[in-house]
């Protein structure tokens, strides 16, 4: 008995996770996977399928017929199912058309409905499936309404009740518990008149910007957002597990682009196309390192003339990386949050300037002194120590300026900041080292 069967023997159906399977599967080696994937319920396979990473997905549709995959699909929410169908058509158009044709048509017209979104719009992301209810209806009848269509599965993990008019516009939000404790004889418009809190949706259109519905989130603290059109209508629902699932993509994206490969390429074993991704990068890094040595070769006489240069050249470099790095990191993660607003430029540059000055002026008195002492030459001390307040002074600006303005361009501030930012402080290390090293030592 392998460790999926133990797991489903030993829990009720009621009990069973996606994500619990999807983990047990992870550990398989690919027999045992093919075996284990025949056990998994099959109105969960789905819900597997989409919490599993996307290099296992090929494998799952191998060991499905087109019928089972056309009932994974349909035991799926709405957002889910565009997801998984997405996932079929770039592994196989074939398989996808066959299985898309096999659904039901309510779930061909949502599917097709969500597709017409770009990916950075909000109604990409949303599900369809909501509870709505009129604000002239009696609240006993509305909970006894709800009941009938949570029994029957017709609607999910539904946490908030959305009121709207007779032509389907957005009036109220509320929540299940508010829901509860009200009059359950009087309609939910005279209980919310009555009440003294407020049931304002908030609310996001669902043409906007998938990045500024996360950020509602995370500034009003929500578990479910509604959606709706440019008149108001009500359309469906974002909630905080697509949030959830949002920010970590993003947050791996900005990882890899900082590092320069291609999160979509590291998904996949396939050697060569994640090669390839990332010898791009490589191959502008060779180019720019090209450059930093024709800046040293500039000053090869002054090397020549005095070893100790050639030993402590790297250390200036070095530093100005990193503390550039810093910034870098900081400013992008901070856009990524939307941390910074349109007029926060040039306190966000002071301030890392002022960061690198500081720490600039700490370890220039530190490595000077080491300098000194180590090749008994004190000027060498002076040259280093001036050296590396100019590169950490230059780092900590370029650190925070070059993201700032691939922002206004509107272009990925983690896409390439690495790059330009290691020239710049390997060229203003090696020039601003070896440059003072000419006129004051030689």
């Amino acid at each position: 008995m392998n460790k999926l069967e133990e797991y489903l023997n030993a829990h009720e159906r009621s009990e069973i996770h996606p994500s619990d399977i999807a983990k047990i599967l992870k550990q398989l080696d690919d027999a045992e996977f093919s075996a284990a994937i025949k056990l998994v319920p099959k109105d969960l396979i789905g819900d597997v399928a989409l919490a599993l990473p996307d290099r296992y997905f090929d494998d799952i549709v191998e060991n499905l017929s087109v019928d089972e995959l056309k009932h994974a699909v349909s035991e799926l929410e709405s957002d889910d199912q565009v997801d998984f169908m997405h996932e079929l058509e770039e592994l196989d158009e074939n398989i996808a058309s066959e299985v898309f044709d096999t659904l039901d048509e309510e779930d061909r017209k949502e599917i097709i409905k969500l597709q017409t979104y770009e990916e950075e719009e909000a109604g990409a992301y949303m599900q369809l499936e909501i509870f709505t209810a009129y604000k002239n209806e009696i609240v006993h009848d509305v909970i006894r309404r709800f009941a009938e269509l949570r029994k029957s599965k017709v609607i999910e993990n539904i946490q908030n009740l959305f009121i709207v008019s007779s032509d389907n516009r957005l009036l109220y939000t509320v929540g299940l518990d508010d829901l509860l404790v009200f009059d359950f004889k009087k309609t939910l418009l005279e209980n919310i008149e009555q009440s003294e809190d407020s049931f304002e949706p908030k609310k996001a259109e669902d043409r906007e910007n998938i990045k500024d519905v996360v950020h509602y989130f995370e500034e009003y603290d929500l578990s479910v957002m509604p959606i709706v059109n440019a008149y108001g209508i009500l359309l469906g629902r974002i909630t905080s597990d697509d949030i959830y699932d949002i920010i970590n993509e993003h947050a791996t994206e900005q990882m890899y682009h900082l590092a320069g490969v291609d999160d979509d390429a590291e998904e996949y074993d396939e050697i060569f196309r994640a090669g390839k991704k990332r010898a791009s990068w490589l191959g502008i890094n060779l180019f720019t390192a090209i450059f930093a040595s024709m800046v040293i070769g500039l000053f090869a006489d002054t090397l020549e003339s005095m070893v100790a240069l050639a030993v402590l050249m790297p250390i200036v470099a070095s530093m100005g990386g990193n503390a550039g790095t810093q910034s870098l990191t900081v400013v992008v993660r901070q856009l990524a949050l939307g941390g910074i607003s349109k007029g926060d430029a040039m306190r966000i540059i002071k301030k890392e300037i002022l960061i690198s000055l500081m720490n600039g002026l700490i370890f220039a008195v530190v490595m000077g002194i080491v300098a000194a002492i180590w090749f008994n030459i004190n000027m060498l001390g002076v040259v280093i120590a001036l050296s590396m307040v100019i590169n950490l002074l230059m780092a900590g600006f370029f650190g925070a300026a070059i993201p700032l303005f691939l922002k206004k361009i509107d272009i990925d501030p983690a896409i390439g900041s690495t790059v330009i930012l290691t020239t710049v402080t390997d060229v203003v290390g090696f020039f601003s080292f070896l440059a003072l090293a000419t006129y004051i030592l030689l």
